[in-house]
């Protein structure tokens, strides 16, 4: 055979990757994960981590500036949420402790200054759902021990920050 020269000669591409993917990813915790982070917290791990354990289970988001914004502006959502809800609890807290000296009856022994039975938790959530036609469970009520006629006060745990405190006779 007769040898012909191809058209073009054979070359070879050297092909170079000058930028490396990141070695640490900033993400989004989207569930409780142990020894890593809260969920919604923004963390920094090594992006295998990320990859090959994270974010198959769905237990992180990458950090990108749109998710960001979401994450922000339902934080924002549920602060406000919370503060509405504590505003309300006050409301009711100032509206416990207006409505004046609760009366709770009850039938004295002797020389009238003891009282037969227990004043309950249950019965000053009756008394309050009569006076201000409002449920309060009696579960958040915290009753000094009273065994005579007096002044006592009762504390009403409405929300982690507020309490309202009842004057019952």
């Amino acid at each position: 055979g007769i040898y012909t020269k191809p058209k073009r000669p054979y070359s070879y591409q050297i092909i170079t990757a000058n930028k490396k993917a990141p070695k640490i990813r900033q993400i989004v915790l989207t569930e409780d994960v142990s020894k890593v982070g809260q969920k919604g917290e923004l963390v920094a791990v090594k992006a295998g981590f990320y990859r090959n354990y994270l974010a198959p289970r769905g237990q992180a988001q990458l950090a990108t500036p749109k998710y960001l914004k979401e994450l922000r502006l339902e934080q924002e959502r549920k602060e406000a949420e919370k503060r509405r809800v504590r505003e309300e609890y006050e409301l009711l807290a100032s509206t416990l402790e207006s409505a004046g000296v609760l009366k709770v009856k009850r039938k004295t022994v002797g020389k009238g200054k003891q009282i037969f039975g227990r004043v309950t938790e249950q019965d000053l959530s009756d008394i309050i759902k009569a006076q201000i036609q409002r449920d309060i469970d009696k579960r958040i009520i915290t009753i000094p021990e009273i065994r005579e006629v007096g002044q006592y006060v009762a504390e009403i745990k409405l929300h982690s920050e507020v309490t309202a405190r009842v004057r019952i006779n």
